[in-house]
């Protein structure tokens, strides 16, 4: 009975049951407004979903298919339940915010078949004030070691007539897509999370997992008229392999009056354990750094060896000098390494992840980037071929802590990892977590790109720093609209952290024509969070640009975050208070329409004067036509003041706020 009696977290106390019975149960948020139900019908367990009131969730069912077993769903019996409050606060190692609150009240079910073969399992279930929480919990069974799931029977009965955000699932380019916004009755395939609702009760739903290990990756279909779990496979069509005792990932339904609350939501951080305290993470620092990688983008350099390889010693060494002078502490080193020569992308089996390019003196450029004060970011891109690189893994990982490289990118570009399994199965998921320990054993901090999507993991390993899983900006010259950026926000950012390589100042480029201003480029910083942040750009161009000064001076961490406006697909602004200094950032961005915003600065503190330094568009800048056009002015500020910025179609702002005795 370990499984039934154990406590989770700290700062917990005992609370009475609400409005229990002998097969229903019922809980509510610390602040009541949130009222979670859980039943038993002839048997099938369902719960549903309540704010102030309006139904959120109609009573949905949960259960599981294994193999070789029946079904796990039906003829339960409640043996007991148990319910406890839980009110903390912790300390991030980087973030959107330095501390966290943790709120939440719990009511664990436990439940046991009414006929053979007897088997147990518990339904948790977290309620916070803005969603709820839920996974299965399986202890050890008489004569069960293991269990193959085929199925995962959870339902999310959200009126259908709701309208969502999506991106579609089991596609080769992963979650690489622009959203679609459109009815949930129309959705005919499984689509990934976090889906985004606006829901015909009035709120903002986003569907998502938190704490997925060992596991398959959790998509959303339309089924019967209902929202229901669809979990990856593996390549043998089974959901996932375990062995007894187990845990599901969280289900998470994160609950808001608006569009932007939602972004103010940090369950699916809260709902991951800290890092075992075994661990030290205290050498975990966010950065900023520049990359060969525009230019490989644009066709000017290669990842390939020949004339025009771009991480040769000589190219490499003029970068380095560059982040030294443009203050940027550190560089990304792309196609470093053998392996890039004709498709690579389709096989990955030729990647050497523990000896340089013949034209790269990798012993001298460490040295030099050393005595420039310059950190070098390792890249290890695999193309999908997982078998491949963990052959060669451990020692791949020692070769970079001998230089002392303490920053990795990952790629795993493909349709499939091994030609065979999608990158979101639990085959995947294993592998993602096994780099991410490997890596933390050595000091060593991760982005993550062609990822599994963020679930908050971070929380426990904080090496693991940021992931792609988005449509980037190396999708520019045609692939991205202004509307992209600005739907992230309240979808994607919800999973966290994203590598979007943002700082491209090269906007008028014949080959990659970008759909964006120049003050979009710098709100960027803001709008999208990532604690190891990329300057994406050619540094020729950050030359003797005022306007880089803000990219120069923005954290890549944050004391707390304050979302102001937005809605999804049309703008969003917040502002963010730098963790080591009074100064706080404001970012703004707009969709294909120009749009001016009142923005109120009652966010800084009162009786305290500011200057703000404002970039912004100015009255004739386009992305299309005139994207290079920026206004960039000072002007002294309270709190009780507002600004008028306007944002020119695709455009945006950025301003840092200092206070005006600050020196």
């Amino acid at each position: 009975m370990g499984l039934f009696s154990r406590l989770f977290g700290r700062h917990t106390k005992e609370k009475p049951h609400k409005k229990t019975s002998g097969q229903s149960c019922e809980h509510q948020s610390p602040d009541g407004r949130i009222r979670l139900v859980f039943t038993l019908q002839n048997g099938q367990p369902h719960y549903s979903v309540e704010k102030d009131g309006k139904e959120i969730v109609r009573p949905s069912r949960l259960g599981f298919e294994f193999r070789g077993q029946p079904p796990f769903g039906d003829n339960l019996e409640i043996v007991r339940h148990h319910s406890r409050g839980h009110d903390e606060t912790w300390p991030t190692f980087w973030g959107e915010e330095s501390e966290i609150h943790n709120n939440y009240n719990e009511i664990a079910v436990y439940l046991e078949e009414k006929t053979e073969p007897g088997r147990l399992f518990t339904l948790r279930f977290r309620v916070f004030n803005d969603g709820v929480a839920f996974r299965y919990e399986f202890p050890a069974q008489n004569n069960i070691d293991n269990i193959i799931a085929v199925r995962e029977d959870t339902e999310f009965a959200i009126d259908v007539n709701s309208t969502a955000w999506w991106i579609p699932a089991y596609q080769p380019d992963r979650y690489e897509y622009l959203y679609q916004n459109t009815p949930l009755f129309s959705l005919t395939a499984p689509v990934h999370t976090p889906l985004t609702i606006h829901s015909t009760s009035g709120s903002f739903v986003s569907i998502h997992e938190a704490a997925l290990y060992n596991y398959g990756s959790m998509n959303i279909k339309l089924e019967n008229g209902k929202l229901v779990s669809d979990i990856t496979p593996l390549a043998d069509g089974s959901k996932a392999q375990v062995n007894l005792p187990f845990e599901t990932p969280w289900r998470v339904l994160i609950i808001a009056h608006n569009a932007v609350d939602l972004t103010k939501s940090r369950m699916v951080l809260n709902l991951n354990d800290p890092p075992n305290p075994k661990n030290d993470f205290s050498w975990v620092k966010p950065i900023k750094f520049m990359g060969i990688w525009w230019a490989l983008h644009i066709g000017e350099m290669t990842w390939a060896s020949g004339d025009r390889h771009g991480a040769n010693t000589e190219n490499t060494m003029e970068y380095i000098d560059a982040c030294k002078r443009l203050g940027i502490p550190a560089l990304l080193l792309e196609g470093w390494n053998p392996g890039w020569e004709g498709d690579w992308m389709g096989d990955g089996a030729n990647f050497d992840f523990t000896s340089p390019q013949s034209d790269l003196d990798f012993p001298r450029v460490i040295n030099y980037a050393r005595s420039q004060n310059v950190q070098l970011v390792a890249h290890h891109e695999t193309a999908g071929n997982i078998e491949n690189y963990e052959q060669q893994m451990i020692t791949a990982l020692d070769y970079l802590q001998g230089f002392d490289i303490h920053y990795l990118k990952t790629g795993y570009a493909g349709s499939m990892l091994g030609k065979r399994d999608y990158h979101h199965s639990q085959l995947g998921v294993k592998h993602y977590q096994k780099v991410v320990e490997e890596c933390a054993k050595r000091q060593i901090m991760l982005d993550v790109h062609e990822p599994i999507k963020g679930t908050g993991i971070e929380r426990t390993w904080p090496n693991l720093m940021v992931r792609e899983g988005a449509r980037g900006q190396e999708y520019e010259g045609g692939g991205i609209t202004p509307e992209h950026f600005t739907v992230l926000p309240f979808t994607r950012m919800l999973a966290g952290s994203f590598d979007m390589t943002p700082g491209l100042f090269d906007l008028t480029n014949s080959v990659k024509r970008v759909t964006s201003t120049l003050a979009r480029q710098l709100a960027f910083y803001v709008t999208i969070f990532s604690p190891m942040e990329m300057v994406s750009g050619r540094p020729r161009y950050y030359d003797n640009n005022p306007a880089f000064k803000f990219i120069q001076d923005v954290p890549t961490t944050w004391e707390k975050s304050v979302p102001l406006l937005g809605e999804v697909g049309d703008y969003f602004v917040i502002a963010r208070k730098d963790l080591n200094s009074p100064n706080w950032f404001v970012g703004g961005i707009t969709d294909e329409n120009a749009r001016t915003i009142n923005l109120y600065l009652d966010f800084l503190e009162p009786e305290v004067e500011y200057i703000a330094e404002i970039h912004k568009d100015a009255p004739d800048t386009h992305f299309r036509d005139n994207p290079l056009a920026i206004d960039i002015n000072e002007q002294h500020v309270r709190s009780s003041d507002s600004l008028n910025i306007f944002m020119a179609a695709g455009g945006g702002f950025a301003i840092r706020i200092r206070p005006a005795l600050a020196h």
